[in-house]
């Protein structure tokens, strides 16, 4: 059984492998954090609008220094609020989350990829076809998210580094003195 297992697991990192391998280059996102580097490998394959709305802001330089403004421990860190997030252009602690790019809002692309601990999703409000630039990554996972938010990728290097943000008070997770993308660039 035990060999079995070990077979498994090895089966599954090959096959994680490979997928990075085979992933296009410009398929993953770069976010640079106060602790190093994440890199999440993008699934233009689940949400293709999603995804090409994010690399078009990254590409811009959109995401550069935009607040974690909502951190909720055990659960998932917020960020993208390319209007009201940027922490060197017009940051504003009180409408950061409420904000978005000049692009237009996208359709939802749900899915049946689960959400769980290095997930990143959309950002939306209650209107299912409002995601714009906010998006989320899970600390954990969180099924009660599954079919309702888009997912557009997953961490596959640096989670250590977003472990390391600093967490919101409250229930809401608003953040003071919120730690911010330093620079988001496409491409490992």
């Amino acid at each position: 059984m035990k060999l079995m297992t070990l077979a498994f697991a090895g089966a599954l990192a090959a096959a994680s492998f490979v997928s990075q391998a085979l992933a296009a280059a410009d398929d993953f996102l770069t976010i640079q954090l106060k602790d190093g580097p994440v890199v999440i490998q993008l699934m233009p394959e689940v949400a293709p609008k999603h995804v090409a709305q994010v690399k078009k802001l990254a590409a811009e330089g959109k995401y550069n220094n935009v607040a974690f403004h909502r951190v909720i421990d055990g659960f998932m860190a917020q960020t993208g609020d390319v209007q009201y997030g940027n922490m060197d252009k017009g940051f504003d602690a009180r409408r950061a989350g409420m904000g978005g790019s000049e692009l237009p809002d996208i359709p939802a692309e749900f899915s049946k990829v689960p959400f769980e601990r290095g997930t990143v999703g959309m950002a939306r409000s209650q209107d299912p076809n409002s995601a714009n630039s906010q998006f989320f990554i899970m600390f954990d996972k969180g099924s009660f998210l599954n079919g309702q938010y888009t997912v557009i990728g997953k961490v596959v290097s640096g989670m250590e580094n977003v472990d390391k943000i600093k967490r919101g008070q409250g229930g809401n997770g608003e953040v003071s003195s919120p730690d911010r993308m330093i620079k988001v660039t496409v491409g490992k």
